[in-house]
């Protein structure tokens, strides 16, 4: 990967302002001075928390505790890489990126085929609409088609640009281009076309893709053209390699990944809100119809099973989402291996049930008289518009509601081993939560569904987490805590210091935060406790000791780039979203020198107490009538220096700092 110069990345956030990246999804509004402030976009909240500080360039949540500066914002929200971050920003307010020579990457040439890509791909979007707007056999089929066999207006057709492939593979489409100069390499990764490898680009090469099928453009969550689905039509040749498929994809390319993407969710993002929850359907026109309806908050994947990438990019935009699968057997079983994912993206998920759906669990097959059944949005909405939705909308089924009904349709007939065998599924699905709270009202709320004590299905669940080598999680599920080896609870305690007092002084953060929080704030000090604190006292195992062993570093050998130039000392997007939260307010303290020296003093007795515990329980394992071990003495005067240290003072000089 190419990579970007970081005085490129320095320049970009002096010069975009960070209101004017967040303002494209966040509506700001001032608070006096330097701050503003609005509704979070990465949790669902009714009181304004999400801070700006336009001068620092930063943004913190102090509901969720999202924090960060212009390129994690863009990432966050858009689901995008660093570099793919920073050459967005750069690209919207006009900003060349500048890279690294010899950094291992693509040329100038390969790192512009994305851009190039989703060029192509609008051009090709127009180009299809245009082949459907047009008054020709090809145009004058897929709009009756459109019209009177899907039952859409034309003016959704404008809307969604829904264009139409000509079925005797003389498009036009290579000849355009070509004619723009488009690269081989884009022609060859566009998806758009059928090239054997070393046949030279031509228009007689370019094979399409695509041939007698509606167009429909599939966007990424920005909006861009990235893709296509073609619906099968009567004019699809019979020579089509995928003539049995009703719906097909472009394959992946550089700018399409299908487990990546949702269709629609680039404008859902902007509708959803109180009381207006997603709405997964299963396809791209179930989609449609939803938005032709009035139901705008609708998205759908990509022919493919739903993906923890795909839930993930909803639960940054909100938190609840409602399920309407078809009803047959197929849409069931999609239904249960979408909620694990949901509970694992931390999603709310509710199911939206036809009422031609009959009982869930009951996939019986319907008469040769009965009627289409209305149990697919396309069709209930086609129907009934948006009452339809209201209806469902008002009498949608919990996640374990539903989960139940699926897995034991009628549980007042079930035998016990049917019992118990829904409840073993649904206790499979439930141990995806990461609340431990959750967890518990979902068994209860399960076992209520199944006609099951719920004392005994809890006893169940916690077995089956142990089994599933969830230890902890099982202890926290049953009220017990796990002990943390550098609370207060459990280090040893100095000669003559109280448990209750040692409690009461164990800070709720980690002494490196206090630590990282004077080096930021305080700078001048960095180099003091360079020199005073030995490396193995800090504990590089979380986010803090890991960045002050890195700062401390730093300041040693004379090298720190100071505060606001961190970025090549920061590695992890935790890293960045730590240092981001401890420079967004000034310190609420007064004596830098003090906090240091306490913090100090808490990292040498985490580090030295428990020696001086193993000292002790040697030597009483020697009582008066046993030898004397033969390093008595050297164990004595260890024990001694120990304490000696322990009781020494630990004072950052002034002047030194």
């Amino acid at each position: 990967m190419p990579v970007i110069k970081p005085s490129c990345v320095r320049d970009l956030k002096l010069r975009v302002p960070i209101a004017d990246v967040v303002s494209r999804v966040v509506t700001l509004r001032g608070t006096g001075g330097r701050r503003m402030k609005g509704l979070c976009p990465f949790h669902n909240e009714k009181t304004p928390s999400f801070h700006v500080d336009t001068d620092k360039g930063f943004y913190k949540c102090f509901g969720c505790g999202q924090a960060g500066d212009i390129i994690s914002f863009v990432r966050e929200t858009e689901q995008l890489g660093f570099s793919e971050a920073v050459e967005t920003i750069g690209q919207r307010f006009g900003i060349e990126i500048e890279y690294e020579e010899g950094s291992g990457g693509p040329s100038r040439e390969e790192r512009s085929l994305r851009s190039e890509l989703f060029e192509l791909h609008e051009l090709a979007a127009d180009h299809y609409h245009q082949a459907f707007r047009v008054s020709s056999p090809l145009g004058d089929f897929m709009r009756h088609y459109w019209s009177d066999s899907r039952h859409f207006d034309l003016a959704i057709a404008e809307e969604f640009r829904i264009g139409a492939a000509g079925a005797d593979g003389a498009d036009t489409l290579a000849a355009l281009l070509l004619k723009k100069r488009f690269s081989e390499d884009a022609l060859r990764h566009c998806g758009l076309f059928f090239i054997r490898d070393g046949t030279p680009i031509s228009p007689a090469t370019l094979r399409p893709r695509f041939r007698g099928r509606l167009m429909i453009p599939i966007r990424d969550h920005q909006g861009r053209v990235v893709a296509f689905t073609a619906r099968q039509t009567a004019l699809t040749p019979s020579d089509d390699p995928a003539r049995d498929a009703k719906y097909t994809n472009s394959p992946e390319t550089p700018i399409f990944t299908k487990g990546n993407l949702l269709f629609n969710l680039d404008r859902a993002r902007s509708a959803v809100g109180e009381g207006r929850p997603f709405v997964l359907v299963e396809g791209q026109l179930d989609a449609i119809r939803c938005w032709s309806i009035g139901l705008k908050t609708a998205v759908a994947p990509q022919g493919t099973a739903i993906t923890d990438t795909q839930l993930r990019l909803l639960r940054r935009y909100h938190a609840q989402i409602e399920c309407f699968f078809d009803g047959d057997s197929a849409g069931q079983k999609a239904a249960l291996r979408f909620l694990p994912l949901a509970l694992r993206a931390g999603l709310e998920a509710r199911f939206l049930v036809a009422p031609d759906s009959g009982n869930i669990g009951d996939n019986s097959a319907a008469t040769a008289n009965t009627p289409p059944p209305l149990d697919d949005p396309d069709s209930l909405f086609l129907a009934q518009g948006l009452a339809a939705y209201d209806a469902l909308h008002q009498g949608s089924l919990s996640a374990m509601h539903y989960a139940a009904r699926a897995l034991l349709p009628v549980p007042t007939h079930a035998t016990a081993e049917e019992k118990s065998r829904a409840a073993h599924a649904l206790m499979e699905i439930i141990a995806n939560a990461e609340s431990q709270v959750a967890q518990s009202e979902f068994v209860a709320e399960a076992a209520a569904h199944l006609r099951i004590a719920p004392h005994a299905m809890q006893r169940d669940f916690h077995r089956l987490k142990l089994r599933r080598g969830r230890g902890t999680a099982a202890r926290a599920a049953l009220g017990e805590r796990a002990p943390n080896p550098l609370s207060a609870d459990t280090r040893p305690a100095l000669d003559g210091e109280p448990t209750t007092r040692r409690q009461e002084k164990e800070p709720k953060t980690p002494p490196e935060e206090h630590l990282l929080l004077v080096c930021l704030h305080f700078e001048q000090i960095g180099p003091a406790l360079a020199q005073t604190l030995p490396h193995d006292w800090i504990d590089t195992r979380h986010t803090a000791g890991a960045l002050l062993n890195r700062f401390l570093a730093e300041f040693e050998q004379a090298n720190w780039p100071g505060r606001d130039h961190l970025d090549p000392l920061l590695e992890t997007d935790a890293e960045r979203a730590l240092v981001t939260t401890l420079l967004f307010d000034p310190p609420a303290f007064e004596d830098p020198h003090k906090i240091a020296s306490e913090a100090l003093r808490l990292l040498r007795a985490r580090a030295l107490e428990p020696r001086l515990h193993q000292i002790a329980l040697d030597l009483a394992r020697h009582d008066a009538d046993s030898p004397a071990p033969p390093n008595l003495g050297a164990l004595l005067q260890e024990q001694l220096e120990i304490k000696r240290q322990l009781l020494r003072p630990l004072l950052l000089s002034t002047a030194a700092a």
